[in-house]
Protein backbone atom coordinates (compact mmCIF):
# COMPACT_ATOMS: atom_id res chain seq x y z
CA UNK A 1 0.00 0.00 0.00
CA UNK A 2 1.36 3.39 -1.16
CA UNK A 3 2.04 5.83 1.54
CA UNK A 4 -1.34 8.34 1.90
CA UNK A 5 -1.17 11.94 1.15
CA UNK A 6 -1.65 13.92 4.10
CA UNK A 7 -4.69 15.89 5.54
CA UNK A 8 -4.42 19.33 6.07
CA UNK A 9 -5.36 17.89 9.91
CA UNK A 10 -2.46 15.60 9.99
CA UNK A 11 0.52 17.16 13.28
CA UNK A 12 3.62 18.07 11.31
CA UNK A 13 6.62 16.79 12.77
CA UNK A 14 7.21 19.91 14.56
CA UNK A 15 3.72 19.40 15.88
CA UNK A 16 4.36 16.01 16.75
CA UNK A 17 7.79 16.34 18.24
CA UNK A 18 5.96 18.26 21.03
CA UNK A 19 3.06 15.51 21.86
CA UNK A 20 5.03 12.49 21.03
CA UNK A 21 6.87 12.17 24.12
CA UNK A 22 3.97 12.19 27.12
CA UNK A 23 2.07 10.26 24.94
CA UNK A 24 4.62 7.26 24.21
CA UNK A 25 5.82 7.35 27.64
CA UNK A 26 2.45 6.73 28.86
CA UNK A 27 1.66 4.09 26.26
CA UNK A 28 5.66 2.72 27.24
CA UNK A 29 4.05 2.09 30.95
CA UNK A 30 1.04 0.87 30.17
CA UNK A 31 2.94 -1.75 28.22
CA UNK A 32 5.36 -2.53 30.67
CA UNK A 33 2.98 -3.28 33.25
CA UNK A 34 0.82 -5.54 30.84
CA UNK A 35 -2.25 -3.65 31.38
CA UNK A 36 -2.95 -4.19 27.63
CA UNK A 37 -2.21 -7.78 27.29
CA UNK A 38 -0.49 -7.55 24.22
CA UNK A 39 2.35 -5.47 22.09
CA UNK A 40 0.81 -2.27 20.78
CA UNK A 41 0.92 -2.50 17.05
CA UNK A 42 -0.75 1.06 15.91
CA UNK A 43 1.39 3.79 15.46
CA UNK A 44 0.42 6.64 18.48
CA UNK A 45 1.00 9.57 15.35
CA UNK A 46 -1.50 7.75 12.98
CA UNK A 47 -4.07 7.57 15.51
CA UNK A 48 -3.91 10.65 16.93
CA UNK A 49 -4.04 12.10 13.33
CA UNK A 50 -7.36 10.69 12.93
CA UNK A 51 -8.92 11.69 16.08
CA UNK A 52 -7.72 15.12 14.90
CA UNK A 53 -9.15 14.50 11.73
CA UNK A 54 -12.37 13.37 13.28
CA UNK A 55 -12.31 16.38 15.66
CA UNK A 56 -11.24 19.33 12.44
CA UNK A 57 -13.77 18.00 9.85
CA UNK A 58 -16.89 17.03 12.47
CA UNK A 59 -17.24 13.39 10.56
CA UNK A 60 -18.50 10.48 11.88
CA UNK A 61 -16.37 8.18 12.97
CA UNK A 62 -17.31 5.57 10.52
CA UNK A 63 -16.74 8.07 7.88
CA UNK A 64 -13.22 8.12 8.08
CA UNK A 65 -10.50 7.26 5.35
CA UNK A 66 -9.82 3.45 4.82
CA UNK A 67 -6.18 4.22 5.03
CA UNK A 68 -6.21 5.93 8.93
CA UNK A 69 -6.40 3.68 12.21
CA UNK A 70 -9.53 1.07 12.61
CA UNK A 71 -12.03 2.72 15.01
CA UNK A 72 -11.67 0.40 17.77
CA UNK A 73 -8.26 1.30 18.45
CA UNK A 74 -9.49 5.61 18.14
CA UNK A 75 -11.61 4.85 20.88
CA UNK A 76 -10.06 2.96 23.05
CA UNK A 77 -7.05 5.76 22.91
CA UNK A 78 -9.26 8.19 23.23
CA UNK A 79 -11.08 6.93 26.22
CA UNK A 80 -8.18 5.32 27.96
CA UNK A 81 -6.33 8.99 27.85
CA UNK A 82 -9.64 10.37 29.66
CA UNK A 83 -9.87 7.85 31.92
CA UNK A 84 -6.41 8.88 33.63
CA UNK A 85 -6.88 12.73 32.92
CA UNK A 86 -3.84 12.29 30.63
CA UNK A 87 -5.36 14.09 27.97
CA UNK A 88 -5.83 17.39 29.86
CA UNK A 89 -1.51 16.57 30.93
CA UNK A 90 -0.90 16.73 27.61
CA UNK A 91 -1.60 20.24 26.58
CA UNK A 92 0.58 21.31 29.39
CA UNK A 93 3.75 21.58 27.85
CA UNK A 94 2.00 23.83 25.13
CA UNK A 95 0.30 25.75 27.45
CA UNK A 96 2.38 28.90 26.68
CA UNK A 97 2.65 29.62 23.16
CA UNK A 98 5.49 32.25 22.97
CA UNK A 99 7.18 34.23 26.09
CA UNK A 100 4.95 37.83 26.38
CA UNK A 101 6.08 40.81 28.15
CA UNK A 102 4.20 40.58 31.91
CA UNK A 103 1.60 42.85 32.08
CA UNK A 104 0.33 44.82 35.39
CA UNK A 105 -2.03 42.60 37.79
CA UNK A 106 -2.30 40.08 34.86
CA UNK A 107 -0.58 36.99 36.07
CA UNK A 108 -0.16 33.56 34.65
CA UNK A 109 -1.96 32.01 37.97
CA UNK A 110 -5.48 33.83 37.23
CA UNK A 111 -8.04 32.97 34.77
CA UNK A 112 -11.75 33.57 33.86
CA UNK A 113 -14.52 31.67 34.72
CA UNK A 114 -16.39 31.30 31.18
CA UNK A 115 -20.30 30.92 31.05
CA UNK A 116 -21.26 27.21 30.30
CA UNK A 117 -21.96 26.70 26.61
CA UNK A 118 -25.61 25.27 25.41
CA UNK A 119 -25.20 21.84 23.44
CA UNK A 120 -28.35 20.12 21.93
CA UNK A 121 -28.85 17.12 20.30
CA UNK A 122 -31.23 17.64 17.53
CA UNK A 123 -30.56 14.17 15.68
CA UNK A 124 -29.83 12.07 18.75
CA UNK A 125 -32.45 10.33 21.05
CA UNK A 126 -32.68 11.54 24.47
CA UNK A 127 -30.07 9.88 27.08
CA UNK A 128 -29.29 9.97 30.50
CA UNK A 129 -26.79 12.07 30.34
CA UNK A 130 -28.58 15.06 28.93
CA UNK A 131 -31.21 17.00 30.81
CA UNK A 132 -33.86 20.48 29.87
CA UNK A 133 -32.24 23.38 30.05
CA UNK A 134 -35.38 25.97 32.21
CA UNK A 135 -34.56 28.67 30.16
CA UNK A 136 -33.91 27.54 26.77
CA UNK A 137 -36.24 25.05 27.19
CA UNK A 138 -34.31 22.20 24.90
CA UNK A 139 -33.05 18.75 26.44
CA UNK A 140 -29.03 18.83 25.86
CA UNK A 141 -26.05 19.10 27.26
CA UNK A 142 -23.82 21.86 28.74
CA UNK A 143 -20.17 23.16 28.28
CA UNK A 144 -18.54 24.89 31.28
CA UNK A 145 -14.47 26.17 30.70
CA UNK A 146 -12.24 28.17 32.90
CA UNK A 147 -9.15 29.90 30.36
CA UNK A 148 -6.33 31.81 31.39
CA UNK A 149 -5.89 35.66 30.75
CA UNK A 150 -4.59 34.55 27.61
CA UNK A 151 -7.92 32.85 27.00
CA UNK A 152 -5.69 29.21 26.91
CA UNK A 153 -8.07 26.19 28.23
CA UNK A 154 -7.31 25.27 32.24
CA UNK A 155 -10.22 22.95 32.72
CA UNK A 156 -13.29 22.30 31.13
CA UNK A 157 -16.67 20.22 32.35
CA UNK A 158 -19.70 19.01 30.33
CA UNK A 159 -22.69 17.85 31.81
CA UNK A 160 -26.53 17.30 31.00
CA UNK A 161 -27.94 21.12 30.61
CA UNK A 162 -30.34 20.68 33.54
CA UNK A 163 -27.51 21.17 35.57
CA UNK A 164 -27.28 24.39 38.02
CA UNK A 165 -24.71 27.26 36.34
CA UNK A 166 -23.48 26.76 40.11
CA UNK A 167 -23.14 23.15 39.74
CA UNK A 168 -20.72 23.61 36.99
CA UNK A 169 -18.51 26.67 38.01
CA UNK A 170 -17.80 24.39 41.58
CA UNK A 171 -16.40 21.51 39.35
CA UNK A 172 -14.82 23.63 37.21
CA UNK A 173 -12.90 25.78 40.25
CA UNK A 174 -12.06 22.35 41.88
CA UNK A 175 -10.38 21.13 38.49
CA UNK A 176 -8.77 24.51 38.35
CA UNK A 177 -7.08 24.51 41.55
CA UNK A 178 -6.39 21.35 41.89
CA UNK A 179 -4.11 21.26 38.48
CA UNK A 180 -3.06 25.03 38.83
CA UNK A 181 -2.78 24.96 42.74
CA UNK A 182 -1.27 29.12 42.17
CA UNK A 183 -4.87 30.29 40.89
CA UNK A 184 -5.95 33.52 42.94
CA UNK A 185 -8.26 35.31 40.90
CA UNK A 186 -10.83 34.34 38.84
CA UNK A 187 -13.95 36.40 36.72
CA UNK A 188 -17.47 34.79 36.43
CA UNK A 189 -20.29 35.33 34.52
CA UNK A 190 -23.51 36.62 36.16
CA UNK A 191 -24.94 33.26 35.58
CA UNK A 192 -23.21 32.00 38.74
CA UNK A 193 -24.38 33.38 42.24
CA UNK A 194 -23.08 33.31 46.10
CA UNK A 195 -22.31 29.52 46.15
CA UNK A 196 -19.40 29.77 43.60
CA UNK A 197 -18.13 32.79 45.26
CA UNK A 198 -18.12 31.04 48.69
CA UNK A 199 -16.75 27.86 47.44
CA UNK A 200 -13.93 29.78 45.51
CA UNK A 201 -13.03 31.70 48.48
CA UNK A 202 -12.99 28.22 50.38
CA UNK A 203 -10.37 27.28 47.71
CA UNK A 204 -9.06 30.18 47.90
CA UNK A 205 -9.69 31.90 45.20
CA UNK A 206 -11.17 35.81 44.78
CA UNK A 207 -14.01 34.64 42.47
CA UNK A 208 -15.42 38.15 41.28
CA UNK A 209 -18.96 38.52 39.11
CA UNK A 210 -18.48 40.56 35.97
CA UNK A 211 -22.11 41.75 34.98
CA UNK A 212 -23.62 44.22 32.14
CA UNK A 213 -23.79 48.17 32.92
CA UNK A 214 -27.44 48.84 34.23
CA UNK A 215 -27.55 52.20 32.49
CA UNK A 216 -25.92 50.92 29.08
CA UNK A 217 -28.59 50.04 26.41
CA UNK A 218 -28.31 47.50 23.70
CA UNK A 219 -25.05 45.91 23.42
CA UNK A 220 -22.34 46.59 25.58
CA UNK A 221 -18.77 45.22 26.67
CA UNK A 222 -18.41 43.17 29.73
CA UNK A 223 -15.46 43.24 31.67
CA UNK A 224 -13.03 39.86 30.78
CA UNK A 225 -15.70 37.94 29.16
CA UNK A 226 -14.64 38.43 25.87
CA UNK A 227 -11.63 36.27 26.57
CA UNK A 228 -13.94 33.45 27.25
CA UNK A 229 -15.77 33.92 24.06
CA UNK A 230 -12.89 34.21 21.90
CA UNK A 231 -11.44 30.70 23.33
CA UNK A 232 -15.01 29.43 22.34
CA UNK A 233 -14.84 30.91 19.03
CA UNK A 234 -11.36 29.27 18.73
CA UNK A 235 -12.58 26.12 19.61
CA UNK A 236 -15.68 26.14 16.96
CA UNK A 237 -13.15 25.85 13.86
CA UNK A 238 -13.20 22.61 14.92
CA UNK A 239 -16.40 21.44 13.63
CA UNK A 240 -16.98 18.41 15.87
CA UNK A 241 -17.64 20.62 18.42
CA UNK A 242 -20.46 22.79 16.70
CA UNK A 243 -22.82 20.52 17.82
CA UNK A 244 -22.44 18.11 20.69
CA UNK A 245 -22.17 14.23 18.68
CA UNK A 246 -21.08 12.64 21.55
CA UNK A 247 -22.82 10.05 23.65
CA UNK A 248 -20.78 10.62 26.56
CA UNK A 249 -20.15 13.96 28.11
CA UNK A 250 -16.45 12.40 28.80
CA UNK A 251 -15.76 12.20 25.31
CA UNK A 252 -17.19 15.43 24.64
CA UNK A 253 -14.92 17.09 26.87
CA UNK A 254 -12.25 15.19 25.57
CA UNK A 255 -12.85 16.69 22.46
CA UNK A 256 -12.59 20.22 23.78
CA UNK A 257 -9.36 19.61 24.80
CA UNK A 258 -7.94 18.13 21.72
CA UNK A 259 -8.98 21.12 20.10
CA UNK A 260 -6.80 23.63 22.47
CA UNK A 261 -4.06 20.76 22.02
CA UNK A 262 -4.27 21.26 18.04
CA UNK A 263 -4.43 24.95 18.53
CA UNK A 264 -1.73 25.87 21.13
CA UNK A 265 0.41 23.21 19.11
CA UNK A 266 0.38 25.30 16.23
CA UNK A 267 1.10 28.14 17.86
CA UNK A 268 4.25 27.10 19.10
CA UNK A 269 4.81 25.96 16.01
CA UNK A 270 4.22 29.23 14.46
CA UNK A 271 2.07 27.17 11.89
CA UNK A 272 -1.87 28.89 11.00
CA UNK A 273 -5.17 27.25 10.92
CA UNK A 274 -6.59 26.36 7.88
CA UNK A 275 -10.00 27.30 7.76
CA UNK A 276 -13.24 26.93 5.48
CA UNK A 277 -12.84 30.25 4.26
CA UNK A 278 -9.35 29.32 2.42
CA UNK A 279 -9.97 28.72 -1.40
CA UNK A 280 -8.51 25.18 -1.79
CA UNK A 281 -5.17 25.07 -3.72
CA UNK A 282 -5.36 23.55 -7.34
CA UNK A 283 -4.60 19.59 -7.51
CA UNK A 284 -1.89 18.74 -10.13
CA UNK A 285 -3.03 15.48 -11.51
CA UNK A 286 -1.55 13.67 -14.78
CA UNK A 287 -3.14 11.70 -16.59
CA UNK A 288 -2.50 8.06 -17.99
Amino acid sequence: MTERRPYPSDLSDARWALIAPRLTAWRQARTDAGVSGRTPTHDLRDIFNAILYINRTGIAWRYLPPRLPAIPHRLRLLRRLEQRRHLHRTQLPAHRPRPRPPRPHHHTNSLHHGQPEREDLHQRPTIHTQGPDAGKKIVGRKRGIITDTLGLLLAVTVTAASASDNTIGINLLNQATTTHPTLTKTWVDAGFTNRVVEHGAALGVDVETVTKNPQAKGFSVVKRRWVVERTIGWLMHHRRLVRDYEARPDNSASMITLAMIDNLAKRLTAETTPTWREPLQPQHTQNT
